[in-house]
């Protein structure tokens, strides 16, 4: 399962509590510049790939991060992706054409980010990790994020867990 995510140097808020008339006050840099990040997961192993990046996602940085992928792997791969443009472009596609024997793309349905685990795993990092944090550089935002996804890229137990997939069942498959 294969998708992205953006980790905003701004800040984000997940759920406060507060009492009636005093919200909560939360810290923020000012600057609209966000972390943006390939990610995908073996759902049967847990193993977990991932390329942060900063500026906008596009085709160009799709098919390396992917090519990434591919040369680390042996076993023909089964990507499961959303609607995003430059997983559909002509460019993507061309690579994907040029990648049948390693790689069968499945497209998602429109506006189902729920059929991705893999969003299971951007929802937890960022609820441990980056909400209700403040920021103040792009470096200490990027550190933050890469060792947020470091420690799921070293134990799939938990991105198993997150795929709600008994262990048991992935050392069998």
């Amino acid at each position: 399962m294969q998708s992205q995510a953006s980790c905003p140097q701004w800040g984000t808020l997940t759920y406060t509590w507060a009492r009636r008339g005093q919200p909560p006050q939360v810290k923020t840099s000012g600057k609209r510049k966000g972390y943006k990040v390939f990610g995908l997961m073996e759902y049967f192993t847990g193993r977990f790939f991932y390329q942060g990046q900063e500026g906008r996602l596009n085709s160009t940085a799709y098919i390396a991060f992917l090519r990434r992928v591919l040369a680390q792997t042996t076993q023909p791969i089964l990507l499961i992706q959303d609607g995003a443009r430059y997983h559909t472009s002509a460019e993507t596609k061309a690579f994907f054409a040029q990648q049948t024997t390693r790689l069968q793309v499945v497209q998602l349905p429109t506006y189902s980010p729920d059929y991705n685990p893999i969003e299971k795993l951007w929802k937890k990092s960022k609820q441990q990790e980056t909400h209700l944090h403040y920021f103040p550089t792009f470096e200490a935002l990027t550190e933050k994020v890469e060792q947020a996804l470091l420690k799921f890229a070293n134990i799939p137990e938990e991105i198993l867990a997150l795929c709600s997939l008994p262990v048991e069942l992935a050392e069998a498959a």
